[in-house]
């Protein structure tokens, strides 16, 4: 049996998954439920139920903070799904091994649809033998899993995942506003970009299902882009690589963040683009 911390967009969609197959012991969330699907128990509580803890809140950090006054029992496993730094992930990791705790950090992508679907894709590191023991679950709510090497490896992966995903999304904008000022419609430019090799997620899914709507909604704030591409570029930093569209993307969305209210959605930074983005020249 697994339990679910961290309610949002992402925990409630792999919580109902688990329900609706009979593995979800609790869940728990800092603010208020308005419909658990199963009985709402602190971490503490929690793990007298649940063998596996699916940790569905904002980094590593979060989850250090919630373990932090719980003895985990030895055969347990910790489920790290967060989008952190993975020398966060891989020094948890060390921690729980010391009391014959499992840790597995599993970065997730295919949105909170794909939650409630349950066709997640993971970005998985840990070990094997962790991972066989937690399959079961994952299977519950991800349809595709990469095992990646060890702890901080899957964090790692999804720093990369994002820092592409988000320069695309960015690059798509631009492009976009440039030919609106031709007075080309931007749906018809969608078009001709999906029929075309610059064609990406961002044109065939992204832009007509999220963004050109009356109110776009792309289920992710300003301020998680922001925040994944400020450790993406720390990542790249401490690795020595050549990072320059990781640097440009990081400066463009902390100037979206500092530009708005950093709880909007970022489907909204399309029709904001010339404002945040000019300041960056």
């Amino acid at each position: 049996m697994a339990g679910v911390i961290g309610m949002g967009r992402m925990g409630a969609g792999i919580a109902a998954r688990l329900a609706g197959v009979g593995r979800l012991a609790a869940v728990w969330d800092s603010q208020p439920i308005a419909a658990a699907p199963a009985p709402v128990l602190p971490v503490a509580q929690m793990v007298e139920r649940a063998g596996i803890l699916l940790f569905a809140v904002p980094t590593t950090h979060d989850i250090r903070i919630a373990l932090s006054d719980v003895t985990l029992p030895r055969g347990s496993i910790v489920i790290d799904l967060t989008t952190s730094d993975p020398k966060d992930g891989a020094t948890l990791a060390k921690e729980l091994s010391l009391g014959g705790v499992g840790y597995l950090d599993a970065a997730m992508t295919g949105g909170a649809q794909g939650a409630q679907d349950g066709t997640l894709t993971l970005m998985i590191g840990g070990e094997t033998d962790i991972l066989d023991g937690a399959r079961a679950v994952l299977e519950c709510f991800a349809t595709r899993m990469f095992h990646l090497g060890p702890a901080g490896h899957g964090q790692a992966m999804k720093l990369v995942h994002n820092a592409i995903l988000h320069a695309t999304f960015l690059a798509t904008c631009e492009g976009l506003r440039m030919v609106e000022r031709m007075g080309i419609d931007a749906a018809l430019a969608v078009a001709v970009l999906n029929a075309g090799n610059a064609r990406s997620y961002v044109s065939e899914v992204r832009f007509p299902r999220d963004v050109l709507k009356e109110y776009p909604s792309a289920r992710s704030a300003v301020a998680t882009l922001a925040k994944d591409l400020a450790l993406a570029e720390g990542m790249a930093e401490r690795l020595a690589a050549p990072a320059p569209y990781t640097q440009i993307t990081a400066r463009l969305l902390a100037l979206a963040q500092a530009s708005g209210d950093p709880a909007r959605d970022f489907g909204l930074l399309f029709q904001e683009f010339d404002n945040f983005a000019g300041k960056g020249q």
